[in-house]
């Protein structure tokens, strides 16, 4: 496998969607019994794919965004990253199919991106 492909994982979810609606309608103890399920399984996947994991990441808190007009505080979908080495996109990709994030926890999907090398002037 190449070492110069890098990818950025995003996590994406909804405080308001269908699957995070579904995840509080549970009971709290069934909600419970999922979570220790769920960081299970991500720890497993974690240690599956340590040799790929360039930066493990971690959970992502509220947004400010900065722009001409200031800073402003902001929702968007971005729960969490990862940043992983793999061949090609495709392969990157195929890292996460099935991951705890949307096959235990009520999050929503996981996009893959190139981390692309800065231009030089």
């Amino acid at each position: 496998m190449s070492t110069g492909h890098t990818f950025l994982a995003v996590y994406l979810g909804s405080m308001s969607g269908e699957k995070m609606k579904a995840w509080h309608a549970r009971p709290e103890a069934e909600r419970k019994a999922m979570e220790r399920e769920g960081m299970a399984a991500w720890h497993r996947w974690v240690e599956k794919h340590k040799d790929v994991i360039v930066e493990m990441g971690g959970p992502l808190g509220k947004t400010r965004r900065i722009d001409a007009n200031g800073i402003t505080e902001v929702s968007n979908a971005l729960t969490g990253f990862t940043v992983v080495r793999a061949a090609s996109q495709e392969e990157a990709a195929r890292l996460f199919e099935n991951h705890p994030h949307f096959a235990i926890f009520p999050g929503e999907a996981i996009e893959i991106m190139p981390v692309l090398p800065v231009p030089q002037i």
